[in-house]
């Protein structure tokens, strides 16, 4: 019993290991506010993610004034990692909410793209991509500064 105990825990630690300049980054799937399918490919550039409702601010500051595209322009997907939220809330009071936006918010309802990342509820995770192989990872608290680097990112 103690063996599989201790493989267990392992594999939980290595599931929640923070990601890193060097690692890559697993292909994932998810759906927009919409309910289309979004995927990871090798072609994305940059993932976004928000774990908070302060962090999601930061990025809706940073874009809402940016035309349709924005982000898909320069290959980058957005994800907000709504696992900690109750389904109901986010289901009837969040998603349609969302859906004014003009941009693509990616649901992660079960943490999957950044899970170590949920702590951090002020701040938006910026994981820069080339073939899914992080390039740079930084951390955002401020919408002028995240836009002022979307800018640079082109």
């Amino acid at each position: 019993m103690k063996p599989i105990l201790v493989i267990l825990l392992m594999s939980l630690c290595v599931a929640v290991q923070a990601l890193e300049p060097g690692d890559r980054l697993e292909p994932f799937a998810l759906q927009d506010q919409f309910e289309e399918t979004a995927r990871l490919s090798d072609a994305t550039e940059l993932v976004l993610v928000a774990s908070s409702r302060a962090a999601a601010s930061i990025v809706d500051e940073a874009i809402k004034a940016q035309p349709e595209g924005y982000l898909e322009a320069r290959n980058a997907l957005y994800v907000a990692d709504v696992s900690r939220m109750p389904g109901f809330i986010t289901s009837w009071f969040l998603v349609p909410s969302m859906q004014s936006a003009n941009y693509r918010i990616l649901l992660d309802w079960d943490s999957v793209v950044a899970p170590e990342h949920l702590g951090q509820d002020d701040s938006v995770l910026w994981l820069e991509l080339d073939r899914r192989e992080i390039l740079k990872r930084q951390t955002f608290t401020s919408a002028e500064a995240l836009r002022k680097a979307l800018e640079r990112n082109t």
